[in-house]
């Protein structure tokens, strides 16, 4: 009797799985058959680059400041028109994977606003004049193009904008340059090569935490393990600006002692005040939180700003430059610092580059930025609500297989994207939201997809001619795109590195498939 009860449990609990499958078989088939197909899935996409061709043509570098936003909002209009329309999806379902999409960037938010006020702290500290200043010296004819990228990549990283490091030094670099008798083509290479080495490293960099916090990586995470393939790429770009500078035979330019000597001239320039940027690192190397690291970033370059420049402080208050006689009144120095965090600095210095170099917009700054974040992902959840992300995720990655097919597919996708859709931000978090899926079904980490992006979508934006990126840097530096693209060395070898690192599959670790678990 018990061997007869055993078979006959045995018998139902296979004929129970049986049932289940084939429940699941036919709610699969009915969510497939309700889902749009990849090629009605692609008709957002193409409103978007449509409205974004005609954003860009007309607002040209000012389309981040609300052109691009409100063609990811149309573009979004026109996904949620189709899937109810056509489809009949419950507008409930892309109204809860928008707020899931919109919860998970809340910390991302709170990252930038807090990097807008270290932008605002560390210049009226001098933290970045003194780093500028004490740059300034290693520049000499012999080593101008390696000098040039490495000086790019130190202010770079510690403010966190190529866009603003391009606009300012940079503009001062190819002047040297220039006078040295170099190609522009070669100086705008190596200026652009080390100002997106920062953008894609420094945690201040908006794009290194849009990047981690799409692919759901925390921010240190994501930037120790892009040091695999940034500092060889780095490296490989710097030795061949160098051997380019020492076979140029060129002349002594008094260039940067004039930048530096109206920065000191200006700032109170210390090597104490190398202090802020030294704690911050040992912050970070110690995995202290980043909210945390960067509040304490903020709030310590505030203080030191209220110690070694009073008379900033009290020019940013008042809006009054001149010599500064007197102690620091508490209404001007309270004014002051919180002027730095969350508005527009001007300081004068007489000359207008550097101005421009100094001058911060904190917070504020970084509410473009936001809006278009928040409007990416907006556009993102209405995809995947509607199902049609899943659709052209299927179709991208069916025949992908093995570390080398994924890493090579996003480092394409995220070019692609740029080219497309004419701006890194949305590349990055159209990337990643492509294969986000795919990495955690596959069982990679996370941390491989981030950098993935980054080593493609960040880098490559500046190489096309009617990418935002592209179009801006051209201008301010007045090099054509396609002049200075050859000498991009390291927006090109990033690319490459990403795809070579996952041949050999070095660092790169596999947990449990998905699929095998289930």
């Amino acid at each position: 009797m018990k061997k007869i009860t055993f078979r006959k449990r045995k018998v139902e609990d296979v004929a129970l799985n049986e049932a289940r499958q084939r429940i699941s078989s036919t709610i699969d088939r009915e969510e497939r058959r309700r889902r749009p197909s990849w090629q009605v899935s692609t008709v957002p996409f193409v409103v978007l680059v449509a409205v974004l061709v005609g954003v860009i043509r007309i607002f040209g570098e000012d389309s981040l400041a609300g052109g691009s936003q409100v063609s990811l909002l149309l573009a979004s209009a026109v996904a949620v028109a189709i899937a109810m329309g056509c489809y009949g999806i419950k507008w409930q379902e892309i109204e809860d994977a928008v707020l899931d999409n919109i919860r998970s960037i809340g910390s991302a938010i709170l990252i930038l606003l807090l990097i807008g006020a270290i932008a605002g702290t560390w210049m009226v500290s001098g933290v970045v004049p003194t780093l500028i200043c004490y740059g300034m010296k290693v520049i000499t004819p012999g080593i101008f193009l390696a000098a040039a990228c490495l000086i790019s990549a130190l202010v770079s990283v510690m403010t966190g904008s190529s866009w603003t490091t391009i606009a300012t030094i940079g503009v001062a670099l190819i002047g040297i340059g220039t006078a040295q008798g170099f190609d522009p083509g070669w100086s705008a290479g190596a200026i652009i090569s080390g100002a997106y080495f920062g953008d894609k490293i420094s945690p201040l960099s908006d794009t290194t935490v849009l990047a981690s916090s799409s692919s759901g990586t925390p921010l240190f995470t994501h930037i120790r393990y892009m040091l695999v393939t940034t500092v060889p790429s780095l490296l490989i770009a710097v030795t061949v600006f160098l051997v380019a500078s020492l076979v140029h035979s060129s002349s002594e330019a008094a260039r940067p002692e004039e930048f530096s000597g109206i920065l000191r001239e200006t700032f109170n320039i210390s090597p104490w005040l190398l202090s802020v940027p030294v704690i911050t690192g040992v912050l970070i190397a110690k995995k202290v939180p980043a909210l945390l690291t960067l509040f304490l970033a903020a709030v310590l370059a505030g203080l030191t700003a209220l110690i070694a420049q009073p008379q900033i402080i009290r020019e940013v208050a008042s809006g009054i430059s001149g010599d500064f006689a007197g102690g620091l009144s508490f209404h001007d120095g309270f004014k002051g610092l919180m002027m730095s965090c969350y508005g527009q600095t001007s300081i004068s210095t007489g000359n207008q580059a550097i101005d421009s170099l100094i001058s911060t917009r904190g917070m504020t700054g970084m509410l473009d930025t936001i809006f278009l974040i928040i409007c990416s992902v907006t556009f993102g959840g209405v995809l995947t609500g509607s199902g049609m992300l899943q659709s052209l995720t299927d179709v991208l990655t069916r025949r992908i297989s093995g570390r080398l097919g994924i890493v090579s597919s996003t480092v394409g996708t995220g070019l692609f994207c740029n080219m497309t859709t004419g701006d890194q931000y949305l590349s990055i978090i159209l990337t990643s939201s492509l294969y986000k899926r795919l990495y955690e079904r596959k069982g990679y980490e996370r941390r491989l997809l981030s950098r993935s992006v980054e080593d493609s979508a960040t880098v490559t934006s500046v190489l096309v001619p009617w990418n935002s990126c592209g179009m801006t840097q051209s201008t301010v530096l007045k090099v054509p795109t396609v002049d200075y693209l050859p000498y991009c060395l390291f927006n090109i070898i990033s690319p490459l590195m990403s795809i070579a690192v996952a041949a050999i599959g070095y660092r790169i670790y596999r947990q449990k498939p998905e699929e095998d678990s289930m």
